[in-house]
């Protein structure tokens, strides 16, 4: 079985909330974890990552050591970096064994075709945002980044977080496309005969089969946040689910 998630924005909250929200990220990993054969992360599992020379956000040990696991049993682990874990460099792959896709992916799973990705730069005439991405995947902003006090970082990069955006999620309706801005982009990926294009980022839940010109189907999946009300999508070889965790 092959599981999707993406938006946990380990983070974003208090401790104690965040911790909520951790704990409930755990005990989906143990529950998968029987008949998972790959896991794909599809950005923002973090609200903040940046690595330094000698310094990781602590708080995530947990997640981490888990993902570690994963890995030791020969599940295969699929990482897409998102626009708030902008930050990965060498940690992920020399110490857990995971390669940090910083692109979006075309892939074959279990012979079908996938298009993955985070989907921060996919939103039409968002050209302030992408200006911005180009700008936090400067190298010499990063360097200038790193050179500022861990602690000052991460308490900017959490306001930052904070006031970006309200965090807001479609907890009813999962199948309703109504004011999703990226079902046009995901029109356009079906069209070229992709069976499932998997998306993150907007944190609304949706999955809905997309018509093409000579009238197949292919699927358009989001896979909503977990700040308010968790998704994962999980696909067996022939059909592709998303379902609330509970």
């Amino acid at each position: 079985m092959i599981y999707f998630v993406s938006d946990i924005h380990l983070g974003f909250y208090k401790r104690d909330q965040d911790k909520i929200i951790e704990n409930s990220f755990l005990n989906f990993l143990d529950t998968i974890e029987k008949d998972c054969t790959t896991l794909i992360l599809l950005g923002d599992i973090f609200d903040y990552w940046f690595e330094y020379k000698f310094t990781i956000p602590k708080y995530y040990y947990r997640t981490l050591a888990k993902l570690e696991h994963f890995v030791s049993k020969n599940i295969n682990v699929i990482y897409i970096m998102g626009n708030h874990d902008f930050g990965h460099k060498t940690f992920f792959l020399e110490e857990l064994g995971i390669k940090i896709s910083k692109k979006d992916l075309n892939i074959e799973l279990m012979e079908k075709k996938f298009f993955l990705t985070h989907g921060d730069d996919k939103l039409p005439k968002d050209y302030g945002y992408k200006i911005l991405k180009k700008v936090l995947n400067n190298k010499t902003c990063q360097f200038l980044f790193s050179t500022i006090h861990p602690t000052l970082a991460i308490g900017i990069a959490k306001f930052c977080s904070k006031s970006s955006r309200k965090y807001r999620t479609d907890t009813t309706n999962v199948t309703d496309n109504k004011d999703d801005k990226l079902i046009s982009f995901a029109e356009k990926i079906i069209n070229q005969n992709y069976d499932f294009i998997v998306i993150g980022h907007t944190h609304k839940a949706l999955h809905i089969d997309i018509q093409r010109a000579d009238k197949s189907f292919g699927t358009y999946i989001n896979l909503g946040s977990w700040l308010n009300a968790p998704h994962y999508a999980k696909f067996d070889g022939k059909k592709i689910e998303l379902n609330a965790v509970k």
